[in-house]
């Protein structure tokens, strides 16, 4: 939709009431425009799930264009027994446009406990938001966040590379299939024949043993690190 304008307030207020399965979309994306006035949009909204209900909130990417100026902000409330699954996605700038200035704000009780509470800006007048910490000269961001009743252990971390200032490559554990390492591909560099593989079970077990190679792609102007798949099954 070409909404919020400068000035606009947007309201939802969505919830899932006990032992339903609701899923929410968008049929387009979401557009903050600058409108007739400089005054700030604002869009709210509000996600509760009830007792062992099930809300997936699943829109599409909301666009920040020049001159925009938004403060968005989500705030769930979830039973001890729910489900959530929250997709959130921000384009700052249309093509070769810079972005206007966005705000989001995320909190999430469980409960009535709060467990998430995270604010991002985005645009002038925020500081250092296109800095190395941040973005870069990357115009695009997301998160994805699940809220399962499920206990979940806790593993301890597994780092790939003993360097931070080379950066480490990261290995994901995939829900009932073998975890996979998602290499760093460079079109200039040639993918060297796999050498070693990784294979994980059903235990917390993970055995990791990988040939790593730096590759020059890092946006941060350090060293990243790449390996052949780490299993035979592929995508």
């Amino acid at each position: 939709m070409s909404a919020p304008l400068g000035g606009d307030r947007l309201a939802l207020d969505i919830t899932a009431r006990p032992q339903a399965e609701l899923e929410v979309t968008t049929a387009a994306a979401t557009i903050a425009l600058r409108g007739s006035t400089t005054d700030p949009a604002g869009y709210d909204v509000q996600l509760t799930a009830d007792e062992y209900a099930s809300l997936n909130w699943l829109p599409q990417p909301l666009i920040s264009t020049r001159g925009s100026t938004l403060h968005q902000t989500y705030t769930v409330s979830l039973a001890a027994s729910s489900r959530l699954l929250l997709r959130e996605e921000q384009l700052l700038g249309r093509t070769a446009e810079p972005p206007g200035h966005l705000t989001t704000r995320l909190t999430v009780r469980r409960a009535h406990r709060l467990i998430l509470d995270q604010h991002t800006t985005y645009g002038t007048p925020a500081p250092a938001w296109d800095g190395p910490a941040v973005l870069i000269r990357h115009r695009a961001c997301g998160q994805l966040l699940v809220v399962t009743p499920d206990p979940h252990p806790i593993e301890e971390p597994l780092h790939l590379g003993g360097n931070p200032a080379d950066g480490y490559a990261v290995l994901a554990r995939r829900q009932r299939r073998p975890a996979h390492h998602r290499h760093c591909a460079h079109p200039g560099l040639p993918a060297p024949p796999p050498r070693h593989r990784a294979r994980t079970h059903t235990t917390q077990r993970v055995e990791v043993g990988v040939d790593l190679k730096p590759c020059q792609c890092s946006p941060f102007g350090g060293r990243r690190w790449w390996s052949p798949p780490l299993c035979d099954q592929q995508d």
